[in-house]
């Protein structure tokens, strides 16, 4: 008998929620995974008791053809839980655990990863150092986003359209986590989302979908805006002018002629493929890897870039 036939790959699948996510079940059994078993209701409390089950059962041989995924919703707790279950490995007893919590982590890296592609490509700027307004930011894409640009050096602003001092806490939160530095804004008045844009160069939408958090109006007021990225699919355009498609198009009806969009599906095609190398990653690359959206964010870079 075949050592793949022994030894099948196999996938355990936490989260903290009450389902896993077909999605993240479908990109693993594409990935090569024989054997995805999910778990519900698993967070900090028990990732560690659960990752050692895993990790003790299969021998030294078996543990290469075992992974862990952490998904649920909340970036910060799937952050904990990467971090308990690497914690918990005893080698050689030591198996490849990738967290992306509603996909975040993925999507997040793809969208800052054709932000910062487009600001190069077509203003010759480097994200480090711009002022970045993330609207609708105080959601899971919104942190990753925040965390990711932050420690890229750029200055960015958390707003909620809804609750200010929830952007502030959120912004608190992340500071903290990450060791990075942002700031929590209200744009709830047309007069304070006029006021943000007004200084931003590059604005991103991760609000909830089928919302428009950005009218044709609104773009008047952002005169500095370079770049334009939205993860909304669902209409109405969460930015007005980028379109889903939209990869690098001159943006209509934005105070700079320069100015561009990228849309949800431009940045769902690198999300998709982030998420699928990382996989792979974890079932061929031959050790262990621990793999969050810093690692999702270098391989969104290497897609966007071209490199295999």
């Amino acid at each position: 008998m075949s050592e793949a036939t022994e030894r099948p790959y196999i996938l355990h699948m936490f989260t903290a929620t009450p389902q896993m996510s077909p999605f993240d079940v479908n990109m693993a059994a594409d990935a090569g995974y024989q054997i995805v078993v999910p778990y519900s209701h698993v967070d900090a409390s028990n990732v560690v008791q659960l990752t050692q089950d895993a990790i003790f059962s299969r021998g030294p041989k078996g543990v290469s053809r075992t992974g862990i995924f952490i998904g649920g919703r909340d970036v910060m707790l799937a952050a904990d839980m990467l971090d308990l279950a690497r914690q918990a490995m005893v080698p050689p007893f030591e198996v490849s655990v990738f967290a992306d919590p509603s996909g975040a982590y993925t999507t997040s890296a793809a969208l800052v990863a054709l932000v910062e592609r487009h600001l190069k490509a077509e203003h010759g700027e480097e994200l480090g150092s711009k002022r970045v307004l993330i609207l609708g930011g105080t959601g899971a894409v919104g942190r990753v986003s925040a965390a990711l640009i932050a420690s890229l050096g750029g200055n960015v602003s958390i707003a909620s359209h809804s609750d200010a001092s929830r952007a502030q806490r959120v912004s608190d939160e992340v500071n903290q986590r990450f060791s990075i530095k942002t700031k929590g804004i209200g744009v709830g008045t047309a007069d304070s989302l006029h006021a943000a844009l007004a200084h931003a160069d590059i604005v991103i939408g991760t609000a909830a979908a089928g919302v428009q958090i950005v009218t044709s109006a609104d773009l008047a007021h952002a005169q500095p805006m370079r770049v334009a990225a939205d993860v909304n699919a669902v209409p109405p355009e969460g930015i007005a002018g980028v379109n889903v498609m939209d990869n690098g198009k001159p943006l209509a009806g934005a105070a700079r002629p320069d100015a561009v969009g990228i849309g949800a599906l431009a940045i769902g095609n690198v999300k998709y493929q982030v998420e699928h190398r990382l996989f792979l990653r974890m079932r061929t690359g031959g050790k262990p890897v621990y793999l969050g959206f810093t690692e999702a964010f270098d391989e969104a870079r290497a897609i966007v870039a071209g490199r295999s």
